[in-house]
């Protein structure tokens, strides 16, 4: 993952370039996702959350704007990454490279499209890692690519920064939660509909059950003994 220090002065236009025929950006999508997010977490939320996979902060900035009052925190593997997070962020946060830094009891902990950048053989240990970082009743939200969408895979096999990507099904997303002690709350599918059939979004939300969504979340729960 370290690789994405090369695309960290231009990640931003990267992405919104791999999803243009979707006719959104890459703001699109992390706005999308802090609001999916808040609707699973109930509206208002003051707690800690850390942004696993951070990169340039793009989603934590709309984390920061959906929940403020909330404490938002960013880990990335990438350096070069993290030292492009905005300031504001950095001042109500910490955005660090450094695991040993990152605080051990979060209320919610957010990973999106993260797992399908670490090998199969780590992806246990990286779940494992995530629960312990969870206070209790913690959420975790892992939101990923779905497999099943032939659009996602054009589009992760043309990105410059998925060339290491190895797409994972929803089963194996919940394996990894489950095998950890957590509790499976939610499985949801995803973002269905481009700008060219945008009068349809409202309607997505009724569509988490339909497994040709572009992407899906898994939403579970630490409990107070594990």
């Amino acid at each position: 993952m370290s690789n994405f220090d090369q695309f960290a002065d231009n990640y931003q236009r990267v992405h919104s370039e791999n999803v243009r025929v979707t006719g959104e950006d890459s703001e699109y999508f992390a706005r999308y996702k802090a609001r999916y997010i808040a609707r699973r977490m109930g509206g208002e939320f003051s707690g800690r959350i850390l942004d696993y996979g951070c990169g340039v902060g793009m989603l934590s900035r709309h984390m920061k704007q959906t929940f403020p009052g909330a404490t938002v925190d960013g880990y990335d593997i990438s350096d070069a990454s993290i030292a492009k997070v905005d300031g504001d962020l950095r001042a109500q946060g910490t955005f660090t490279s450094e695991w040993s830094q990152v605080n051990r009891q979060y209320d919610l902990i957010v990973v999106t499209n993260v797992m399908h950048h670490v090998a199969p053989d780590q992806r246990q240990e990286v779940i494992a890692r995530l629960r312990d970082r969870l206070a209790a009743q913690g959420i975790l939200i892992v939101v990923e690519h779905n497999p099943l969408n032939p659009l996602t895979r054009w589009a992760v096999s043309k990105c410059a920064f998925d060339d290491d990507a190895i797409l994972l099904p929803t089963a194996e997303a919940k394996g990894y939660v489950l095998q950890s002690g957590l509790k499976i709350l939610r499985r949801d599918y995803i973002v269905f509909f481009p700008r060219l059939l945008a009068w349809f979004r409202p309607l997505e939300p009724s569509l988490s059950w339909c497994p040709v969504g572009a992407q899906y979340a898994v939403m579970a729960r630490r409990a107070a003994n594990v």
